[in-house]
């Protein structure tokens, strides 16, 4: 997946969810995840966070 379409695809899950959800690298890939499961100490590539009550 590109990386256009899973900053897409995060914000609206984000506001799906009513959560906030963070995009990062891993290798080759674009991933998402729930805030709240990234730890302090994961070594991620941390592309962006979407908050769902903020505009965007």
């Amino acid at each position: 997946m590109s990386q256009d379409l899973s900053l897409a695809h995060a914000f609206q899950l984000s506001r799906d969810l009513m959560v906030p959800v963070t995009v990062f690298k891993s290798g080759d890939e674009f991933l998402v995840l729930p805030s709240d499961e990234i730890d302090a100490d994961d070594d991620l590539e941390v592309l962006h966070e979407f908050f769902p009550w903020a505009a965007h």
